[in-house]
Parts: structure tokens; C-alpha cells; sequence
């Protein structure tokens, strides 16, 4: 990858994005799978999941949170993600400076996912990651993603077993990504990237994740060629001649081509470079603000371990310069030195955006177009958010997390509870309503007499009605009726049905005759 030729170190970029990893996961992999079982069953797991390595939680180089603080700003965060929309429009400064002092670790994966635009591509791509999952890939990114499984985070408990469960939804990730950029495919660089993100969320939220990181934040990163990240590292070499000009002096007579030494730190966005404290804080700030965020760590190291003439005595040549920055001190990647000095750092978006435009230019001239065509890099998540248009109901929380300050707890449980309390008297005062409502119309149905209509053309077998009573007479001793039978009445025999049928004919015809005198 980088050779000494007559003094000067040649860099071959062709087989950088094929080994960006593979020094170091030689160095700091545990090898097979009897030294994982063996190594690790006395190990005792730290807060972040790691047994072990150079990586793992130490008190000199994290800083802990008082459980009190970190309940306050769990309830911050809480509200933010309820209201992204508003707080992203009209109070962007106040988010960036709750990234600052670090997101809470209970969210820190739905920060991520809000921050980086992967919740509204998840939102609107609804299902598009089953269906890439559910494909068989390309064989030949497949092997080459296979192979580089055990290398990523052997010390973390997630990675730690081969064929586990961390491994396989990081080969699905890779495979999805690699069917939705095909142009693309895969490159080693994206591996830890990709498991940092699963650390923190489910498969698809870290697959969107990853497609925000690779497209927006870090475009041209992972292409054929590299040309994204030598450019990247022109810029670099240019900042650090306004922030630390005795580095840059250095760098520049001993002819290190930045690309020797940044190249892993900026395409892994130093996830294997820094305590993992460290890498969290780093993450939380670079998904805010964008990749000026990676400029400074990356200005911050050169000048800490080239800043000063007595450093540079140690370093007389390019070999020692590059075991130099091959071995970081612990110091200076401590996450509150590092986070303090990478907020110091005098580098602006609209200052990486003036040294790009001047190095592009300059590459140009000397080596003419560049061969990938990337789009834009949006810088940070205030720039992703107003790029891509997006609706309430992409941000909406299911399930939301409800975590009380144990100060103010009190009154809204109370409030909540009487609130709950007049809705379920209200509720059973309107069913008492409907069942008495539905009560009072059954009873007026069931009283109500039965009236029965006579058919004024009954048929020969019908049933003749009783014949109606005879008008009331006045009272006399004479014309007394006798008193009605309370028993029913007997029904006619057939003997008199045909003298009621003669009498019932004679009465018709003689209504239809009055009628004829009447009209004529």
C-alpha cells in the first residue's frame, strides 16, 4: 500500500480500498475460534460490550455522567425527538450543543438514526430493505464480505462468535447495501461503520444509516478509486497549515502523502482508532455537524503528536514519523481532552468548502476529471433535513419512550390519573344512557296492542271475524243486554258458513247499488 522508493513514499490506491483493514485486523484480531472461547470466558464484559482490546472502558480515558444528569438529559432528548421537526427548523444551535456534551446512551441509537436522515429514508422506503435482504447478492461481493465478518470488533461481545447474531445482520447490511448501489458494491471501510450502527440499532435502521453516511455525509468515500478521500486528504494537509504550520512544515519535507495516514481514520470515522468513549462522542458530534467534525479529530492528532519542536526531535525521518502517528498517546484521545480540542478548532464548513473548491482545481490541472461523479456532501443534519422533503408522519415515534423527572413527576401523574378517572365516569355514564335508552323502546314495543286490521276481502276458507258490537243504546229497564261471555267464542260450524257467505254477497251488492244512487 505505501513503499519507500529513493526516499519518497508512493502510495498505490488500488489496493487501499481492499486492505484498509487488514494491518490492523491482523494486529488487534483474536484468530480462531478455540483462542475467541478461551481468551474470552474470564474476560468480564464493560459497558459498551467489549471483553477486551485496546478499546475498552477505562476511567482514564471516558468520562462518566452522574445518573441524575443523564436522567435530565434523557428527558431533553425525549422531547427533542417528539418535536425533530420544530426543533431542528427554529432551535438547531440548541441540539448541536446537547450532541456536544454527549447524547444519552438509552438513545443515542434513535438520535443517530433522526440526526443522519435514516429515519425518513426508512419511513418513505417502506419494506425496500426486506426486499434487498431477501435477495442473493452479488457472489462476488458476498466472499469478500464473508471473509471480513470475524475481522470487525472481535473484542465486542457481539461480534465475538462467529455465525452469531451480530455477524449475520452485519452480512446482511453489507449484502443489502451492495444491491442498492451496485455501481458501488462494497468496500472494507464500510464493515465498521455498518457494526457501529448495529451496535446501537436493529438490521434496517443501521442499513439506512449507512446509505445517509455513504451518500450524504461522506460521499465518494467507498468508490472504485478512491478519489474522494485523497481529495479529502489534500484539504487536510491545506487546514493544517493555517492550524499548526510546524506539523505541516514537517509532513512536507520528509513528503508523507496524507492519504498514508488518514485514510483509515477518515473512512472508518475513527471507530478503530480512538477509545471507544471517544468514538461515541466523536459520532454523536460528526452526525450533527457533518464531516468538519472528522477534519478536526484528524487536526487535532497531527498537531498534539507534531505540534511542538521537542516531539519533532524524536521524528528525524518518514519511519519514525509514521510509527509516530501509528501510536497515538492515550492522552490525547481521552474523550475529554478530545472533545475539548476538537471544539477549539477554527475550522468552518464554509473553510472545508473554500479548500475543496481550491484543491479541485488544483487536481485538475495535474490529473485532469475525476472519474467518480458523487453528489454533494451535506454538512450535518440541519443540511440532510432541508435537502430531503419529509412529512410529521415520517417522524413519528412508535414506540415512544416515557421516562419522568423524578422532581416533576408527581403532578402529571396526578393530573393524568383524574384525567383518566373523568373519562371513565363519563364513559360509563353515557353506556348507563344507552342502555336505559334501549331499555324504555323495548318495553313501549312489548305494550303497545296488537291491532288486527280485517281483510275486507276474505277469501272462502278464511276464518270469519267476530261481527262488530252493536251501538250503545240508551239505558232503560226494558232493553237490557245480556251480559258477554268471558270464554272465547266457539267457532261456526260448517253448516252456517254458507248462509254468512249468501248474507255477506247480498250485503255487497246492496252497498254497490247505494253507491251508484248516490253518484247518479
Amino acid at each position: 500500500m505505501a513503499k519507500i522508493e529513493n526516499g519518497r513514499q508512493s502510495v498505490d490506491t488500488t489496493s487501499i480500498r481492499t486492505s484498509i483493514g487488514s494491518h490492523v485486523d491482523d494486529e488487534s484480531s483474536l484468530g480462531s475460534d478455540s483462542e475467541i472461547n478461551g481468551f474470552t470466558s474470564s474476560r468480564h464484559t464493560d459497558k459498551y460490550g467489549f471483553i477486551g482490546g485496546a478499546q475498552q472502558y477505562s476511567e482514564d480515558s471516558a468520562q462518566d455522567v452522574p445518573p441524575e444528569v443523564l436522567r435530565q438529559r434523557e428527558v431533553k432528548w425525549l422531547d427533542m425527538l417528539s418535536h425533530w421537526d420544530k426543533w431542528m427548523a427554529k432551535r438547531h444551535n440548541k441540539v448541536r450543543l446537547r450532541c456536544q456534551k454527549g447524547i444519552p446512551p438509552s438513545l443515542r441509537g434513535r438520535a443517530w438514526l433522526y440526526l443522519s436522515g435514516g429515519k425518513v429514508k426508512r419511513e418513505q422506503n417502506h419494506g425496500k430493505f426486506q426486499e434487498l435482504d431477501s435477495q442473493a447478492g452479488d457472489p462476488k461481493w458476498m466472499d469478500v464480505i464473508e471473509k471480513d465478518l470475524h475481522r470487525q470488533f472481535p473484542f465486542h461481545e457481539m461480534f465475538v462468535s462467529r455465525g452469531g447474531h451480530g455477524q449475520q445482520d452485519l452480512f446482511r447490511v453489507l449484502k443489502a447495501y451492495t444491491l442498492h448501489r451496485p455501481d458501488e458494491g462494497y468496500c472494507q471501510a464500510q464493515a465498521p461503520i455498518a457494526a457501529v450502527l448495529l451496535m446501537h440499532m436493529p438490521a434496517e435502521d443501521a442499513f439506512w444509516g449507512l446509505v445517509q453516511i455513504c451518500e450524504k455525509y461522506l460521499p465518494g468515500y467507498y468508490s472504485a478509486g478512491l478519489e474522494a478521500i485523497q481529495l479529502d486528504g489534500e484539504i487536510l494537509f491545506a487546514l493544517l497549515r493555517r492550524v499548526c504550520p510546524l506539523a505541516y512544515r514537517h509532513l512536507e519535507k520528509h513528503k508523507i502523502d496524507p492519504i498514508i495516514y488518514m485514510t483509515e481514520w477518515f473512512m472508518c470515522a475513527f471507530s478503530r482508532t480512538l477509545p471507544w468513549a471517544s468514538v461515541l462522542r466523536v459520532w454523536d458530534m460528526f452526525l450533527c455537524d457533518g464531516v468538519k467534525i472528522i477534519f478536526r479529530v484528524g487536526l487535532v492528532l497531527l498537531k498534539s503528536m507534531l505540534g511542538t519542536r521537542e516531539k519533532l526531535k524524536a521524528c528525524q525521518g518518514q519511519y519514525e514519523t509514521m510509527e509516530l502517528l501509528r501510536a497515538i498517546e492515550a492522552r490525547y484521545m481521552q474523550e475529554g481532552f478530545l472533545v475539548r480540542e476538537v471544539l477549539e478548532v477554527p475550522v468552518s464548513e464554509r473553510d472545508v468548502e473554500r479548500e475543496h473548491h481550491s484543491q479541485l482545481k488544483r487536481w485538475r490541472k495535474t490529473r485532469g476529471e475525476l472519474h467518480c461523479k458523487c453528489p454533494p456532501r451535506m454538512h450535518g443534519a440541519r443540511a440532510i433535513m432541508s435537502a430531503e422533503p419529509h412529512s410529521r408522519q415520517d417522524l413519528r415515534q412508535l414506540p415512544t419512550i416515557v421516562v419522568e423527572s423524578p422532581v416533576t413527576a408527581a403532578q402529571p401523574a396526578a393530573a393524568a390519573a383524574q384525567k383518566a378517572e373523568r373519562k371513565n365516569k363519563e364513559e360509563k355514564k353515557n353506556k348507563e344512557e344507552r342502555k336505559s335508552k334501549k331499555r324504555g323502546s323495548l318495553l313501549r314495543k312489548a305494550s303497545a296492542p296488537v291491532v288486527q286490521v280485517p281483510n275486507p276481502y276474505p277469501l272462502l276458507g278464511d276464518p270469519q271475524p267476530p261481527p262488530p258490537a252493536p251501538p250503545a243504546q240508551p239505558a232503560s229497564a226494558e232493553h237490557t243486554p245480556p251480559p258477554q261471555a268471558l270464554t272465547d267464542p266457539e267457532p261456526p260450524s260448517p253448516k252456517d258458513t254458507a248462509p254468512a257467505r249468501e248474507s255477506l254477497l247480498q250485503q255487497s251488492t246492496q252497498s254497490l247499488n247505494s253507491a251508484e244512487d248516490t253518484y247518479l
